[in-house]
């Protein structure tokens, strides 16, 4: 047995701002993937799988069934003959690897779900963020839902506030253009949960509760805008001020030896850099309105293009 592939994703706008309603954009990222597969594979990492499937499915049976309900039988059967989430995506990375697995049980186990194929209204749309909130909460704490959506749509997603959010088209990519949106592979691990409560515990503040209206979310919506408009021009001049506001006041997301690093893009203009999800490691995001310059200039590092102008 082996489930249908559910895609990674890349939250290219909106990291954090969407907890305090500033619009966002994710778009799917085919790079990687993962699949629910039964086929007697004993190694580590499968028994690893089953075993947090296990816990996993003993979550789902609490949920409210007004919200949802599953096939927890047929699920719990499943496990015990040794499925498990056979994933190509990093983990800790901010590309939505619990995301994925959200999705794949969303889609094989949900009784009356929500089917790809319906007229998805925004009202359907909230209903699905909100049962894979609940779902994706087992992993994280707290989930917004966007990234189970994201993978299970398999489409971009513009987020315009908390209740308001659609599937949209984004600009075709220009395969002879030289900007690009790329990903830097930090080296380091993140953790969702710890650097979230850094930010909570920020917000208490009312300098940072400013700074995060007047100038984080305002530059969040305009390189949303921007990006979608297809205003190169204006989505990197935006996308610089990102990348300093998020220097100078999320210190504790970006693992330290990429700190120099984040300063020189700002400084030299080659590229700006941003964080990808939670930051604290994983991936790091990158801007470039040339993307030979930023390889040069970031040489000892592997870049991913995820995302041509």
């Amino acid at each position: 047995m082996k489930g249908p592939l559910f895609y990674s994703k890349i939250l290219l706008f909106g990291e954090y701002g969407i907890i305090k309603d500033s619009k966002g954009l994710s778009i799917p990222y085919n790079f990687y993937n993962g699949a629910l597969k039964t086929d007697h594979n004993t190694s580590e990492v499968a028994l690893l799988s089953n075993k947090n499937l296990k816990r996993f499915a003993a979550y789902l049976s609490t949920l409210d069934a007004e919200l949802v309900v599953f096939e927890i039988e047929a699920l719990n059967a499943d496990i015990e003959a040794g499925m498990y989430f056979d994933s190509s995506i990093p983990q800790g990375y901010g590309v939505g690897s619990s995301g994925a697995l959200v999705a794949a049980i969303y889609d094989k186990y949900a009784i009356k779900k929500i089917t790809v194929l319906e007229n998805l209204t925004r009202e359907k749309l909230l209903i699905l963020k909100t049962v894979f909130s609940e779902m994706e909460s087992f992993f994280h704490g707290k989930s917004s839902g966007l990234d189970p959506l994201n993978s299970y749509l398999s489409l971009p997603i513009l987020i315009n506030s908390k209740d308001n959010i659609e599937a949209t088209g984004i600009p075709t990519q220009s395969t002879s253009g030289k900007g690009a949106v790329f990903l830097i592979d930090s080296g380091v691990i993140g953790e969702t949960a710890p650097m979230v409560s850094i930010f909570m515990e920020s917000m208490k503040q009312e300098g940072f509760r400013n700074m995060l209206k007047n100038q984080f979310i305002k530059h969040t919506d305009a390189c949303v805008d921007d990006f979608l408009n297809g205003d190169i021009k204006s989505l990197f001049s935006n996308t610089k001020q990102l990348s300093k506001v998020v220097l100078n006041h999320f210190k504790p997301m970006i693992p330290k030896q990429f700190h120099a690093l984040w300063k020189k893009g700002l400084d030299t203009n080659d590229y700006y850099l941003k964080l990808c999800g939670s930051g604290g490691g994983g991936y790091i995001l990158g801007f470039t309105e040339d993307i030979q310059k930023a390889k040069n200039a970031l040489k000892d590092y592997k870049l991913e293009v995820v995302y041509n102008f």
